[in-house]
């Protein structure tokens, strides 16, 4: 049960002081004209060619207190909404005086939502203002919002400290978070004009916004542990999904030609700056194209959503200056790790032997992983952290790679690549695989390599090979977390920055 400390019990001890004046303090109601951002655009769209009219505007609007400066008869308060702040003009002479003692006798607190009425104006101070004719308590705050205070440094940067600066309270209670922070309600806006710019750049290229289901019999399409959970009714345990890859592949068999999806996928694994358990995903599939069609598309999107939020293509990112302007650079997998790491793993085509090499170089790497694994592995550490501007790596190993086609020019690489971008991997992208024969057979080679306690299991998908059966068209398909999209073009180092309610332990 809820037990109030010193300030909260004095805000509740208020409420009972307004009821005893008669005032309704969370009533049902509210009248509101006007944001405050429409209240000052229409007065000072008037006010230069007619002053007077313009000051005959009246306007209501409503917010949250953030400044209250009491001056006897006279008083100002600051409210705020969503698209910014307003000040009120409160003088007794205007207003019901009874109204007007809540403001005096401080009933009325900072933090607390109010309606007010009355007529635009400009202050001696200069500030467009409004007269307040009415007052409404429309909501009282019992915990006054966490103090920010800011300090500007010689560098002009801005350190943030007071009783909110501990992180990961702002985590658990972003309620609090957005409240007073603006620079983070901003990202969260950003967020949604950075998914709507998504959404209209493939509905205008011709694709179909699809829904696949997220409680599946059979979980794929990425190397990843899944949640787990049951059906009381069907007495069948589902998973929740980790990709969306092959109910959206059964649709180009289906004669749809171009799909997407953007929504959630859930992995059973570690939180990092980068990985939340449960994030945002798009993935799409296009008939009739390959891995390089594909990524002209992300090209072109990626940039789009850019030049959307942020009205150009070149950003910066944790300090670093990225140019997002298409084209981007591509290379193979094998030429960029040689080129940062000296070795060509195709010399070392087991895994014993490139193992070993590794081990020759000075790189750390856990024993007794894939021939794949360790190329990944080299990739990581030798070239990823440089990848500063993007970059599309190229052509990877095919054992671990389930649903590429092989290159033309040997055995062991599939068309697929990776992009990276300020060091970190941004989109995974393929030239499907189509023939059903060839994918059972990847299918039951990734069976013969995983290892109980890893978590790139990819089971065997019957319903999917009888779908590819009836003959699926040659396809590229893609996929990338949002998440990390918001984090590059809103300038946020930890996925937790982009996510409203991120993962966190359990309060004790």
């Amino acid at each position: 049960m809820w037990q109030p400390n010193k300030l909260e019990q004095e805000r509740v001890d208020k409420i009972q002081a307004l009821e005893e004046r008669g005032v309704e303090t969370f009533p049902r109601r509210v009248q509101r004209t006007h944001t405050s951002a429409q209240a000052i655009a229409a007065y000072e769209a008037m006010e230069p060619t007619d002053h007077e009219a313009a000051e005959s505007i009246e306007v209501t609007v409503a917010g949250r207190i953030r400044r209250v400066n009491l001056k006897g008869k006279l008083s100002f308060i600051h409210i705020e909404d969503e698209q910014g702040r307003v000040q009120l003009f409160l003088r007794v002479n205007d207003m019901d005086e009874a109204v007007y003692a809540l403001i005096k006798d401080k009933l009325i607190d900072t933090d607390d939502f109010i309606q007010a009425t009355g007529t635009m104006m400009r202050t001696k101070a200069g500030e467009t203002s409004i007269l307040v004719h009415e007052l409404k308590l429309l909501a009282k705050s019992l915990s006054p919002l966490p103090v920010v205070k800011q300090q500007v440094q010689d560098d002009g940067s801005i350190v943030e400290f007071g009783e909110f600066s501990a992180v990961e309270t702002r985590y658990r209670q972003r309620y609090a978070d957005l409240a007073v922070n603006n620079n983070v309600r901003d990202v969260f806006i950003k967020r949604a004009k950075i998914i709507k710019a998504v959404r209209n750049f493939f509905d205008n290229e011709g694709f179909l916004e699809v829904e696949t289901p997220i409680l599946q019999p059979l979980y794929g399409g990425a190397a990843a542990r899944p949640f787990i959970t049951h059906h009381n009714q069907l007495d069948q345990d589902l998973y929740l999904r980790i990709s969306f890859e092959l109910y959206l592949k059964r649709l180009l068999v289906g004669g749809i030609d171009a799909v997407y999806e953007l929504g959630r996928d859930f992995r059973n694994e570690g939180v990092s700056f980068k990985h939340n358990t449960e994030f945002t995903m798009l993935e799409f599939y296009k008939a009739y194209i390959d891995y390089n069609g594909v990524a002209d598309l992300c090209e072109r999107y990626v940039a789009e959503a850019c030049q959307t939020v942020n009205g150009t293509t070149k950003i910066t990112y944790q300090g670093k200056d990225v140019d997002l302007t298409p084209k981007w650079k591509r290379i193979t997998m094998r030429d960029a790790i040689k080129e940062e790491s000296g070795i060509d793993y195709m010399d070392y085509q087991d895994a014993a032997s490139l193992e070993a090499a590794i081990k020759k170089a000075g790189i750390e790497v856990k024993p007794g992983q894939p021939w794949g694994k360790l190329v990944e592995h080299l990739l990581g550490e030798c070239v990823e952290p440089k990848l500063i501007q993007p970059t599309f790596i190229m052509d990877y190993p095919r054992d671990i790679s389930p649903f590429a086609k092989k290159v033309e020019y040997d055995e062991m690489h599939v068309e697929r690549w990776e992009l990276y971008i300020a060091g970190m991997e941004f989109a995974n992208a393929f030239t499907e695989l189509n023939d059903p024969r060839d994918q059972e057979a990847r299918f039951l080679d990734m069976a013969k390599t995983f290892r109980a306690g890893e978590d790139d299991e990819t089971p065997l998908d019957e319903d999917y090979l009888r779908a590819m059966r009836y003959g699926m068209p040659p396809n590229g398909g893609f996929g990338m977390g949002i998440d990390r999209l918001v984090m590059l073009l809103t300038d946020q180092r930890s996925i937790r920055d982009v996510l409203l309610y991120p993962m966190l332990r359990r309060e004790e």
